[in-house]
């Protein structure tokens, strides 16, 4: 017999011998194991569908676009302005 099995078989023995008293005791720690074994799996889970969220960010397309770095930096920041000379320069107007 496997061991899990002989360790149920034994917790049903343990069980029958109980006081009818103690019961709702158990019953009660019983939710909390299976509510907590629910909560670790969910969280498990959420854990992995992280990982696969990200795995597939930072593949835009691009080979290498370290040599044109220069050249998309002109075109997102203004020399005077900065990053937002859009917005700057209607302040202006």
């Amino acid at each position: 017999m496997p061991k899990t099995t002989v360790e149920r078989q034994y917790l049903i023995n343990t069980v029958e011998t109980l006081p009818d008293e103690v019961l709702t005791e158990l019953a009660n720690f019983l939710d909390y194991l299976s509510y907590r074994t629910q909560q670790q799996q969910s969280s498990q889970e959420s854990q992995q569908n992280f990982l696969l969220d990200i795995a597939g960010l930072g593949q835009s397309g691009e080979r290498n676009i370290s040599e044109s770095d220069e050249a998309i930096l002109e075109t997102e920041i203004d020399s005077l302005w900065g990053w937002h000379h859009q917005a700057n320069s209607s302040v202006e107007k």
